[in-house]
């Protein structure tokens, strides 16, 4: 298979996205002292889109990128991504009370449990957006693309900033729309449902960009990609069902939701790959053009966490503010079988440092994979 251009596709996951940062370490060691960027397409959602608006802002430099990418992860804390302190949680829990027990009254409705303004202040100081257009004219860039989910419309939107030579796109349901990337492109991929707030954008409020994106990979591919790495900040649980006379938990319920938001579109995304590359694979390019058949293999790369990241949550849920630890207490998630949804929340840096710990393993596990589909010499 030719060289062809690869894509980085970053999926969501909220803290979990520090498991892809451990992978970047990795891809780096694998890349070398090599010039140039090795992902000239990136694709990011929810959490991902900030680990790749990095990486696109640094594209000149891949190895300083990653160290940038490192730093932040590796020393992150929840009040750099939330307010947790005592009063910003106790304004939370009184203010869903009142919408629970005093809606009739009051007439206003929260707009989310959590207050994320540091996450926008923590952006807007590490990422220079001008800094992409830069990248792009100089060659360091092909495009980037960021997807977020509008409310109001239900479609899955994808933001991109490229060269000139790309066109925007519609398919069901989903949409390409070529834009300057912003700082609320990254907040509104990133709204967590209930957990931050919607952003508006132009006419419109989305939140996370996971929901309803049904086919993950398909920006990269219309973003020109002939071979794609896919980082996943999870998988599903493969065991067996277990009987069970315990009702689930608030944060059980919310974590299941939660993980069919950022790991189902992604499975079934790449199954479909298979069968199209299966299909395509049957015949040369000679037929495909002769037959009018507009499809192209595309050569993928998975790499996904080995161990269950709610398990790992669990060890490190001391790390959580107090208030909030006891919030999420009273919810069940700082329980086994609810710990999901503190897999998602815990930007602490005990949590984020095993996670990409674990990504740097699971990546150099796969070090001769990785080198093939970086077209370098495996060490």
């Amino acid at each position: 298979m030719g060289e062809g251009r690869a894509a980085l596709v970053l999926t969501g996951g909220g803290a979990r996205a520090a498991y892809q940062v451990g992978v970047l370490i990795a891809i780096r060691d694998v890349w070398g002292r090599r010039p140039g960027n090795p992902f000239p397409i990136l694709c990011g959602t929810s959490a991902g889109a900030v680990n790749a608006v990095a990486l696109a802002v640094f594209s000149a430099n891949f190895d300083e990128a990653v160290r940038k990418l490192a730093y932040i992860w590796r020393n992150f804390r929840v009040d750099h991504v939330y307010r947790a302190d005592t009063l910003a949680i106790a304004e939370s829990v009184m203010r869903w009370g009142s919408a629970i027990f005093l809606g009739w009254l009051i007439h206003q409705s929260p707009r989310s449990l959590l207050d994320n303004s540091p996450l926008r202040a923590l952006l807007e100081a590490q990422l220079d957006f001008g800094a992409i257009d830069q990248a792009i004219a100089a060659g360091h860039l092909q495009a980037i693309s960021i997807t977020a989910s509008g409310y109001t419309s239900g479609e899955s939107l994808a933001f991109f900033q490229g060269s000139e030579d790309l066109q925007p796109w519609r398919r069901a349901q989903r949409i390409g729309m070529r834009t300057q990337l912003k700082v609320e492109h990254l907040l509104a991929s990133s709204a967590i449902p209930f957990v931050f707030p919607a952003v508006r954008i132009n006419r419109e409020y989305f939140g996370d960009g996971s929901m309803r994106q049904l086919a993950p990979i398909s920006p990269a591919i219309h973003l020109g990609a002939d071979r794609i790495l896919v980082i996943a900040g999870g998988r599903r649980s493969e065991e067996a069902r277990q009987r069970t006379d315990a009702y689930p938990s608030p944060a059980q319920v919310a974590g299941h939701a939660l993980s069919s938001i950022f790991l189902d579109g992604l499975a079934m995304d790449l199954e479909r790959l298979e069968r199209i590359n299966a299909t395509v694979g049957a015949f040369t390019p000679e037929q495909r053009l002769a037959s009018g058949i507009p499809l192209k293999p595309i050569e993928t790369l998975v790499i996904a966490p080995s161990q269950r990241l709610d398990y790992l949550a669990t060890r490190h849920r001391a790390a959580l503010p107090r208030a909030l630890r006891l919030v999420l207490r009273g919810v069940g998630a700082t329980r086994k079988n609810g710990s999901v949804l503190l897999s998602y929340l815990l930007f602490e840096r005990a949590y984020t440092r095993s996670l990409m710990e674990l990504g740097y393993r699971d990546a150099m596990s796969r070090r001769g994979e990785l080198a093939r589909f970086l077209r370098v010499e495996s060490p």
